[in-house]
């Protein structure tokens, strides 16, 4: 059976909204927590972008649940050698329960230094050699690297959980995904197809964890429900690659203009249809996923909780 998790939106909330939402969760039954980590939100509508690293130190002391970054970019706005630091001091303090889920990230949060916006061949290449530098620093010996793009010196953790932390890679593609397979501890996508998961299992995935999310907006006025998806979210639904090369909230906020609230209804689960919900969540489990997250879009974050924790995980758990 799949496990069901929470997806904490730092795009969308407070770090004091998150922690209280993280104790909702883990009382709703929620069995671990994703985390986004931004520099900006999507767009002005969503309004939050705290620093996940303060995030997940407040996490490990309010709540008993794993937690993982979903996801961090090691590579541009942060060197990886400080990523390393901040993964492994999160690794501590939740007793081991922390993975570092990465990615080759968007230039929304990565231009901001003023470097320049690699291609996606490079980002990967970047994000390749990140991981070396982390796994090296989480031994907890002195690293000196001088690689292709990044430069490491008489560099020591020495503050390290008692097992390196595990490195999920994010894949949209078939080139990240066959990276995740080579060198990742697991693979997450947020597409719930089998083919990406075949693909990242026969290429050196193995049994190594598939994790995937959604969002939903619980609500009992559907019609309500898409206005709000459509008013806070409707970046998702922009084509291509424009959700990693647009380079700030109101670029998104132009090109968001063109999505309509037809689309958002026929994309998202919006209303309280408990159905609708356990389908969706049922369609990531059918594609071969071990780790599923969920994340409530509107405002009843209490009514959500107490409608997955009544309805929709025990018909999750009655099917399995």
């Amino acid at each position: 059976m799949p496990e069901y998790g929470y997806f904490l939106s730092c795009e969308q909330y407070g770090p004091a909204e998150l922690i209280e939402q993280a104790r909702m969760a883990e009382q709703a039954g929620f069995q671990s927590l994703w985390i986004s980590d931004h520099y900006h939100p999507w767009n002005g509508e969503q309004g939050q972008s705290p620093f996940v690293w303060s995030v997940i130190g407040a996490l490990s002391e309010a709540v008993s649940l794993p937690v993982e970054t979903a996801v961090t970019c090691p590579t541009v706005r942060m060197h990886p050698a400080v990523v390393a630091q901040a993964a492994a001091t999160s690794a501590v303090m939740t007793g081991g329960r922390f993975r570092l889920g990465v990615g080759t990230g968007e230039a929304l949060n990565e231009h901001i230094l003023g470097d320049a916006w690699p291609p996606a061949h490079v980002r990967l290449e970047m994000l390749e050699e990140a991981i070396q530098v982390m796994r090296r620093l989480f031994t907890g010996e002195e690293v000196n690297h001088h690689g292709t793009h990044y430069t490491v010196e008489n560099a020591r953790l020495y503050t390290v959980p008692d097992e390196p932390v595990p490195v999920d890679i994010s894949g949209f593609g078939p080139a990240a995904t066959k990276l995740a397979a080579r060198v990742g501890d697991g693979y997450i996508t947020m597409m719930p197809d089998p083919t990406m998961v075949e693909q990242y299992r026969k290429g050196g995935g193995g049994g190594k964890p598939v994790s995937g999310g959604t969002k939903v907006c619980y609500d009992t006025d559907r019609d309500a429900a898409v206005r709000t998806v459509h008013r806070l979210w409707a970046n998702e639904q922009l084509p291509g690659e424009l959700g990693q090369v647009l380079p700030s909230p109101k670029h998104f906020e132009q090109a968001q203009s063109l999505v309509t609230e037809d689309m958002v209804r026929e994309s998202r689960v919006c209303g309280a249809d408990v159905d609708e919900h356990v389908a969706e969540l049922r369609r990531f489990a059918e594609a071969g996923f071990d780790r599923i997250y969920v994340n409530q879009i509107g405002p009843d974050l209490r009514g959500f909780f107490d409608f997955y924790r009544t309805k929709v995980l025990p018909q999750l758990q009655r099917d399995a």
